[in-house]
């Protein structure tokens, strides 16, 4: 990837799939819910962290690895849920795990995906299940099983979307136009059929617990962006509280999610992981995340614009952000993660 004088190398990535993809599939990338207020704030808000660097440490060596609900990491960012990967290239959720396990990351597989689990989790990639809860519970358990069969290690509950926002745009539905053979092939058939099928308008914290009993794996709980509600998630069994503004997909001017990051932390951290996406463009980014305290940074449209060029551009994209986190923590003095905790501060 080369640097470019409009945006550098994300610029060029945004450039790539506006020449590439349909229409409808460029806005369900891009969008955000309503006038765009917080997706458009996204970005920005990582510009107010700033750095106090360590200097006269040895940084010959940096590790970058982190640990996740128990498993080792080889950096401290993983690829958040996204559906329609495959209508972004034929490559879709296949390239993404392929070069995600290639970097030594993770990958959170959506619900929506349009590719089987058991091919996901054949290529190595190490994954968590993104779920939404419908108002039947039972209806989830047949999606949930596939996922513990083909290795998921964990579950991550979507609490921010009882409803899906409104998104001003063209007015046309992509789940409309998109292949229906290319979504939610991990589902049923005849699922949204059924009585109970919507979307669960009585989410609670019992749902987790619900959850972890049904699958016997680890529940992160994706959407947070209170201290009172990551509270009540850790209560409740959660063993990570990720914060998230659904990319600024879900209610319209919700707060960034750097700027909800420490409360967060200060009501849970330590009980449980803490995870934060929204808006990081770059390695800068994922070490500001980091050096806040997150246990790692999830990336969501940034991989997703990478596909465009299939798996290889993912690749690329991995290999970037190790560059540039590489070179972060060296000028920040930082051999490991750990040694980014509290070289950051929030400003403004």
């Amino acid at each position: 990837m080369t640097q470019t004088g409009d945006g550098g190398w994300v610029g060029a990535l945004e450039e790539r799939a506006r020449a590439a993809l349909s229409a409808p599939v460029l806005e369900y990338v891009l969008t955000g819910a309503r006038d765009g207020v917080s997706a458009a704030e996204a970005v920005g808000a990582w510009a107010g962290v700033r750095f106090h660097p360590h200097v006269l440490r040895d940084v010959t060596d940096v590790d970058t690895s982190v640990t996740l609900l128990g498993h080792r990491l080889e950096v401290p960012w993983a690829v958040a849920p996204s559906s329609l990967q495959r209508a972004v290239h034929p490559d879709g959720e296949l390239g993404m795990a392929r070069a995600t396990a290639a970097a030594g990351s993770l990958m959170v597989v959506s619900s929506n995906a349009g590719t089987s689990f058991a091919e996901i989790g054949a290529t190595g990639v190490a994954w968590w299940l993104q779920a939404y809860l419908p108002a039947d519970r039972t209806l989830a358990e047949p999606l949930l099983e596939r996922a513990v069969a083909a290795g998921a290690r964990a579950v991550v509950l979507t609490v921010d979307t009882p409803v899906v926002a409104t998104k001003y745009g063209t007015g046309e539905n992509i789940w409309d136009l998109v292949d229906p053979a290319i979504v939610r092939v991990n589902f049923d058939p005849g699922y949204d059929d059924q009585p109970g099928s919507d979307k669960a308008l009585d989410l609670g914290p019992h749902d987790i617990g619900w959850l972890a009993g049904v699958t016997g794996l680890p529940v992160v709980v994706k959407g947070v962006l209170r201290p009172d509600d990551a509270r009540r998630c850790v209560q409740a069994g959660a063993r990570g509280v990720w914060v998230s503004n659904h990319g600024g997909r879900q209610l319209d001017r919700a707060a960034t999610t750097v700027s909800c990051l420490d409360g967060v932390l200060t009501a849970v951290g330590g009980e449980a992981e803490v995870y934060v996406d929204g808006g990081l463009r770059s390695g800068l980014d994922v070490v500001a995340a980091v050096a806040l305290g997150a246990d790692a940074a999830f990336l969501g449209r940034l991989p997703l614009l990478a596909l465009v060029d299939g798996e290889r551009g993912v690749v690329d994209l991995h290999a970037r952000l190790r560059e540039e986190t590489v070179e972060a923590m060296r000028l920040a003095g930082a051999r490991t993660v750990a040694d980014t905790r509290g070289i950051a501060v929030l400003e403004g």
